[in-house]
């Protein structure tokens, strides 16, 4: 636990007070082009996966992915690597085909993006 036996003084100095508000704007800015940087990027066209007829035959009629993409500066996927796969190996190819048609606004920096596809047969 933290006590503090003398109270706040007051900010008098006019130059301590400049110095003070100067570095408020700079860290206000910091954190507004932190967060910026983290903002994912705006999709422009989705593709959706196609349900496996090797899923069908194997009657499996459900499943996740979970992938990450590369994203050039003009907005094409340029790689996809699959992070997590339930079931395993059933439609990671599905993923990687649809997703690789997807499209971002470009930025004219490298991006990531991750999502999660959810399948689900309607049989």
């Amino acid at each position: 636990m933290l006590t503090f036996n003398r109270p706040a003084r007051s900010i008098t100095s006019p130059r301590l007070r400049q110095t003070l508000a100067q570095l408020t704007v700079g860290l206000c800015g910091a954190l507004l082009i932190a967060g910026s940087a983290l903002a994912s990027p705006k999709v422009m066209k989705k593709v959706p996966p196609e349900f496996p007829a090797a899923a069908t035959k194997k009657n499996i009629k459900s499943g996740s992915v979970k992938a990450r993409m590369n994203i050039g500066p003009d907005g094409k996927v340029i790689d996809v690597q699959i992070l997590e796969a339930e079931p395993p190996k059933v439609f990671d190819r599905a993923v990687t085909e649809a997703l690789m048609e997807w499209r971002f606004e470009g930025n004219g920096e490298k991006q990531t993006h991750e999502v999660k596809l959810v399948f689900s047969s309607e049989d």
